[in-house]
């Protein structure tokens, strides 16, 4: 199964990845931020707040189908 990559462009002031990351899924999603600086090289370098017009591309995590759990009973 291949990977879904968006390509989002900087559009606003006082962006940053993780806000990017909310903005975008609207939930945590741990690890994304760092998948993010490694697929773009240099973007760290740009500091926290990333520069208007600076375009990256964000890996997309691809939906899991729902386990189905034993239910738990108390007594």
């Amino acid at each position: 199964m291949s990977e879904v990559i968006e390509r989002i462009t900087v559009e606003g002031d006082g962006i940053t990845v993780s806000l990017l990351v909310w903005r975008r899924f609207r939930r945590p999603m741990p690890g994304l931020v760092e998948k993010i600086l490694d697929r773009n090289p240099g973007l760290a370098g740009a500091g926290i707040v990333l520069p208007l017009g600076t375009v990256l591309d964000i890996p997309v995590p691809t939906p899991r189908e729902p386990q189905l759990l034993d239910p738990i009973r108390l007594w």
